[in-house]
């Protein structure tokens, strides 16, 4: 018997378990794709939970009876009509290519076309690419993050029409 996935918005109480799964799952994910010069310096600062948006409503959590949260991701709308941001996606390091990805963004497509979102926007780890593509994103360019002052990190800028 297969433990059903469900995905539902996240709350501040998801926020250990989040913080959990990103500080044990990125430098699994990230460290065939970066160097550890810059892992050292953004692990620290990308593996915690927003509380600003686990409280949004537009971000949610993947979660199964038997292992908890084993992923999460959202989106926020942009102040240009039709547009929005996908936001910290991330799959459970033990759980990828089961379709927890793929679910989360399901969901977020359907609530953003809900409010008349057109294109959505993705800023992906080099990593996270190919899965992007797959699901309809292309590739637009590279870009540097500004994680803190002094920290960037590269990442691939990435669009899908809805």
């Amino acid at each position: 018997m297969t433990d059903v996935l469900t995905i539902r918005p996240s709350t501040p109480a998801d926020m250990p378990a989040l913080d959990a799964m990103f500080a044990r799952s990125y430098p699994k994910l990230l460290k065939a794709d970066y160097p550890p010069s810059t892992l050292v310096l953004a692990l620290p600062i990308i593996s915690r939970a927003q509380p600003g948006l686990v409280r949004s409503g537009t971000f949610y959590v993947a979660e199964t009876e038997a292992d908890g949260i084993v992923g999460a991701g959202g989106w926020t709308p942009r102040r240009r009509a039709g547009a929005a941001d996908v936001r910290h996606v991330v799959t459970d390091d033990r759980h990828t290519r089961r379709g927890v990805g793929r679910a989360i963004l399901a969901r977020v497509f359907e609530d953003a076309r809900a409010v008349g979102v057109q294109v959505m926007d993705c800023q992906s780890t080099r990593t996270a690419v190919p899965f992007y593509q797959a699901i309809g994103f292309t590739a637009l360019g590279p870009i540097e993050v500004a994680l803190a002052p002094g920290i960037s990190f590269s990442a691939i800028q990435m669009q899908r029409r809805l």
